[in-house]
């Protein structure tokens, strides 16, 4: 049940948070463009990552997907929460990441240790929160881990 309603929740504040938080250019790339990349580069994996779930590329938002694919996160709510727990010990600040830290210590106190175990990978890489993905595409993803200690 907890886990419908952040999904809710998440997709209630998708739109606004596309519209009025991001301002980066959508990257205008489909799905199957991305496949046809090499397969060792960030962009194939992203590809891969997208069928595998059944996801479309959301627009402003890719680098959130590619976050999944370097950090090798899962997609359940716990996943989610921890994912932003591991940018947070990267450094990302916003007030996004804040509340679904928040929310997600609150509904999920069970998972705390896991959530604190992210963080602390999160501290351990080099920042890359903030990298242009979209230029990197055609990069190895084991390239990109291994260069900002990305465990």
């Amino acid at each position: 049940m907890k886990d419908l309603l952040i999904e809710k929740l998440y997709e209630a504040s998708k739109k606004p948070y596309q519209k009025y938080f991001k301002k980066n250019e959508p990257w205008n790339i489909s799905r199957r463009e991305l496949l046809r990349l090499e397969e060792q580069s960030l962009g194939f994996h992203l590809g891969c990552f997208l069928l595998k779930h059944n996801f479309q590329i959301q627009e402003k938002l890719e680098d959130h997907d590619v976050i999944h694919i370097l950090t090798n996160t899962g997609i359940t709510v716990p996943d989610e929460i921890g994912m932003q727990y591991y940018l947070l010990g990267n450094g990302k600040k916003s007030l996004y990441l804040y509340m679904v830290v928040l929310s997600g210590t609150i509904f999920y106190p069970a998972k705390f240790k896991s959530f604190i175990s992210e963080y602390k990978r999160g501290k351990q890489a080099l920042e890359f929160h903030y990298l242009d993905f979209y230029k990197m595409l055609k990069v190895p993803v084991a390239e990109i881990q291994n260069t900002f200690n990305i465990k």
